[in-house]
């Protein structure tokens, strides 16, 4: 409004018609037009640079000045400029208390990545659960109790030999070490990726893909959810959080078949890809026997991922923390072995 107040007194002042010096004396010696061009011009170098409202005091500029040109007398607001400047003030500190006050209430959502150490897997509590696990997965089936046979037409000689032969405790020892060395490299080999995602994406992709399934289950169970709606927010947080574990074991899967098919003496399967059995084993077929490998394990990890993350979801509708973790161990664990029940049906290999 004052800029277009002194734009007008600019244009009236600059008009060729009679009297116009007159008219322009008039004007320069009015004293309330020159205190209004005064005001246009300081309005406008203040609005043209940028300074906020409040602060313009802080410039000189301590108010407005209105003039009635028909009436010839100056109405200002420059008596009141500064209970003026000091409302605007206050409507300004109270906005930014009660915006900061409903910042605090209603936070944004933060990201943050909390990176577990890279060798935990070799922790005293983590290494011990691993070995306790491994020795039991291979050493309980050799003390399960053998089934009683009445019969009384059975060899005697047979039964002696079976009596006496010893109990093979070196197998199951080798394949223990294998499972823990197996189970150590995956820990290790995830963390190894967590550091890479949170370093190469975005810091909302990496906390999706780093928070604890559990936690967050928790969480949302705290918000009253409908029932389909919490299943597959959980179903969706598992499969996200535990994307980084299902690829590291694909990735130490896939070194250990290199290190079987190239490095390794040819085994029985191996042998059983070549078409003639008296032809040497080649490395075409060795190629051949490392695709098939590779592509069980994408159909296992594939299939324990999804698994898992249906389990979690369906297990947290019995406890959003236990049963959301329970359900996700049974349903990787149960992958695989869906996964060659459905492919054998199919009739297709795997």
């Amino acid at each position: 409004m004052t800029i277009g107040v002194a734009l007008l007194l600019d244009l009236t002042s600059r008009l060729p018609r009679a009297g116009a010096s007159a008219a322009s004396a008039a004007v320069r010696s009015h004293p309330g037009l020159s205190t209004t061009a005064f005001a246009a011009t300081a309005a406008a170098a203040l609005s043209s640079s940028g300074v906020p409202l409040s602060a313009r005091h802080l410039f000189g500029f301590h108010g407005f000045t209105v003039a009635h040109c028909d009436a010839g007398t100056p109405a200002g607001w420059n008596d009141g400029s500064d209970d003026l400047v000091n409302e605007i003030n206050t409507k300004i500190i109270d906005s930014l208390q009660y915006a900061r006050k409903d910042y605090f209430q209603n936070t944004t959502k933060e990201y943050p990545s909390e990176l577990k150490p890279l060798f935990s897997a070799f922790g005293l509590k983590n290494f011990t659960i691993t070995t306790l696990r491994s020795f039991l997965l291979y050493y309980l089936p050799l003390i399960q109790p053998k089934p009683h046979t009445g019969s009384d037409d059975e060899d005697d000689d047979l039964l002696h030999d079976t009596q006496e032969k010893t109990m093979d405790l070196v197998t199951p020892f080798y394949n223990s070490v294998k499972q823990i060395v197996r189970e150590t490299s995956i820990v290790t080999t995830r963390r190894v990726f967590e550091r890479i995602v949170v370093r190469h994406v975005s810091q909302r992709t990496a906390w999706k893909l780093l928070k604890d399934a559990s936690k967050s289950s928790k969480r949302k169970a705290a918000r009253g959810m409908p029932t389909p709606q919490y299943t597959y927010c959980v179903a969706r947080t598992t499969f996200r959080a535990h994307a980084l574990g299902i690829t590291a074991a694909w990735v130490v899967q896939s070194i250990i078949e290199v290190y079987r098919c190239f490095i390794r003496k040819p085994s029985e399967d191996c042998e059983a890809l070549s078409s003639d059995g008296n032809e040497q084993f080649d490395d075409m077929n060795k190629f051949r026997l490392f695709g098939r490998k590779i592509y069980g394990i994408t159909i296992k990890s594939c299939f324990s991922l999804v698994l898992a993350s249906a389990g979690a979801g369906i297990g947290a509708l019995v406890h959003p923390v236990h049963g959301q973790w329970l359900g996700c161990a049974l349903g990787d664990v149960a992958g695989p072995i869906i996964a060659i029940i459905v492919f054998k049906k199919m009739q297709l290999p795997l």
